[in-house]
């Protein structure tokens, strides 16, 4: 595996989350494997667990770790080729990413959507020129379209639980006050097509995420009726799709409630985390014994550590 930038850079995806179960079983029996090398870690965006998670993760195989935040800390970088450089914009991709390749061995980057331009935000600028020019793997943190770290995660979580021989998943759309991206639905529906179990994404009209990544998969406008009987509720929010970037509703119709948990069949309930209290979930789901959330950002670092340990080999 030369990049890992969405789930179908994994060769056995199987394979993949039984190591990171195994790794989390005996954390530091890779430990030689990236001694003397070094994993830099870039972020264009905000990040808790990705950021924690990976820098143990890398530890884990005893890297050294770099992390910069582009943010305040370094050059804004342009990404187009041949411009004219008279703007803010002060470092070109074309070094930078040479420059950082000297230096690291693996260099992951976190760049999320701009939500304003759907062309731009699908071709995955940042991470495509970077690849274009770094001599080293690149490790996706979350991109424009893809969170293929926290879709891993989640199927060692799923992997953990005591569910059914084919479950009942449900991938639920709740509602928040800023527009977020699509990144972590998309991984988490590819994700699924790993799984065998009984998947259906619910979401108001109007809010269907991509049909492309979608297709072949129950998408129902009725969370009430998705619900039913289900073995494990994800609850993410997303913005619209079709109408690109742009919030349709702030009602709180679709926030999860333990009444509406009642409906499942005794339901997990996970989510990536952030997570907004009483807007996207209540208290009462969120704090009840059925929720995984804080095992699932526990098992980031465990994904993490499988696909660096994939790359160093």
């Amino acid at each position: 595996m030369k990049q890992f930038l969405t789930l179908d850079d994994l060769s056995n995806f199987d394979a993949q989350v039984q190591l990171a179960k195994d790794i989390k079983a005996n954390p530091y029996q890779f430990e030689e494997v990236g001694k003397r090398k070094t994993l830099g870690l870039l972020f264009f965006n905000p990040s808790l667990r990705t950021r924690l998670s990976t820098q143990k993760a890398g530890r884990l195989l005893g890297m050294d770790v770099m992390v910069m935040n582009f943010s305040n800390e370094a050059w804004a970088i342009e990404y187009e080729d041949q411009t004219i450089m008279e703007g803010l914009r002060s470092e070109h991709v074309k070094e930078a990413a040479q420059v950082v390749s000297q230096y690291c061995d693996v260099v992951g980057i976190r760049a999320f959507a701009t939500l304003t331009d759907k062309e731009k935000d699908e071709s995955e600028q940042v991470l495509q020129k970077f690849i274009k020019y770094a001599s080293v793997p690149i490790l996706n943190m979350e991109s424009a379209t893809a969170h293929p770290l926290q879709a891993l995660a989640d199927a060692l979580t799923l992997k953990e639980l005591e569910l059914p021989k084919k479950p009942k998943v449900v991938l639920t759309w709740a509602p928040h006050p800023k527009a977020l991206p699509h990144a972590v639905g998309n991984s988490f529906t590819r994700m699924m097509g790993h799984i065998d179990a009984d998947f259906v994404i619910a979401n108001p009209k109007g809010y269907d995420l991509d049909p492309r990544i979608t297709k072949g998969i129950p998408v129902v406008h009725n969370q009430a009726e998705a619900l039913k009987e289900a073995d494990v509720v994800y609850a993410k929010n997303w913005s619209s799709y079709d109408s690109y970037g742009q919030i349709l509703r702030t009602d709180n119709e679709w926030m999860l409630t333990p009444g509406k948990m009642k409906q499942t069949n005794n339901a997990a309930f996970m989510h990536c985390l952030p997570i907004r209290r009483n807007v996207v979930v209540s208290d009462g789901v969120l704090d009840s014994t059925h929720s995984k959330v804080i095992e699932q950002a526990n098992n980031r670092t465990f994904a993490a550590a499988a696909v660096l340990k994939t790359l160093l080999s």
